[in-house]
């Protein structure tokens, strides 16, 4: 199992950031110089965090990739499924969460819509449940790829995390097959081995302990999470959950949790 790392926040939450990550051997172990860094934030909707990626926390992020040595720092994403123009939502949906605020920054990152970049078909060797996905070709084009999950649960999945952002790459027209049926956290775990992320850094300054993506019932951990593993790190989300009376996870194990068991028989970490 991966080594997951867990700090307070504090106000500072760059500092905070980089103290965590500094746990796992620093941000330069992990961003080289030259480089290109693909952030997958959680901007499925533009409400606030937890809901989705806190901008701060984004922005800060950025901002280390850069002090780190990138060359390019990409903001990559594919909002929730619209009924109309997919690619004019997502745009919609990063405008209302002030995304778009970052390129005023000194070293802004590039904001990509995924549905404006090409899509290229991966398959899924040995899956019972999802055959293949189509996927941004940016995935295979950069050096790094860095994951910001939040921490909260789902009405469908179970729990969202590290694991189920691989959502956030799937075409948007296969995520409504995706989300049919009972196996979602199965499938959620087979797409999660066409890669391998870099780095996961968790905000879970917030959280939602029941309801979710997009609403919920909110406590406040206060605490950042990283890891090179998506596994290790959803299991520990999953218990930060179910250390607040009331939520929606009571009486599981993180270890059993579907999403969770199925990708380690998948050899995910």
């Amino acid at each position: 199992m991966k080594k997951v790392v867990i700090k307070r926040a504090g106000s500072d939450i760059k500092s905070s950031v980089a103290e965590l990550v500094l746990g796992l051997g620093g941000f330069g172990k992990f961003v080289k110089a030259g480089e290109t860094v693909l952030i997958k934030p959680n901007y499925n909707t533009a409400d606030e965090s937890p809901a989705s990626t806190a901008l701060d926390f984004l922005q800060s992020i950025v901002e280390l990739c850069f002090e780190a040595g990138a060359d390019r720092v990409i903001v990559g994403e594919s909002s929730t499924i619209s009924t109309y123009n997919h690619s004019v939502f997502t745009r919609k949906t990063l405008c209302e969460a002030c995304v778009y605020d970052l390129e005023k920054t000194p070293k802004p990152p590039e904001i990509l819509i995924f549905d404006d970049n090409e899509w290229v078909t991966k398959s899924i060797p040995g899956a019972k449940h999802i055959k293949k996905v189509s996927v941004p070709r940016i995935m295979d084009e950069v050096d790094k790829i860095i994951l910001l999950p939040c921490c909260k649960t789902h009405h469908i999945a179970q729990y969202t995390g590290a694991l189920k952002l691989i959502v956030g790459f799937m075409r948007p027209k296969e995520r409504i097959k995706l989300h049919i049926g009972n196996k979602v956290p199965e499938k959620v775990a087979e797409m999660n081995t066409i890669y391998k992320p870099d780095l996961v850094i968790m905000d879970a300054r917030k959280c939602f302990i029941s309801g979710g993506p997009a609403k919920g019932e909110t406590r406040e951990p206060r605490l950042i999470l990283a890891s090179e593993g998506r596994v290790a790190i959803d299991i520990e989300e999953v218990k930060i959950i179910q250390s607040f009376e009331g939520n929606s996870l009571a009486g599981h194990k993180a270890e059993e949790m579907r999403q969770i068991k199925y990708a380690k028989e998948l050899g995910i970490e």
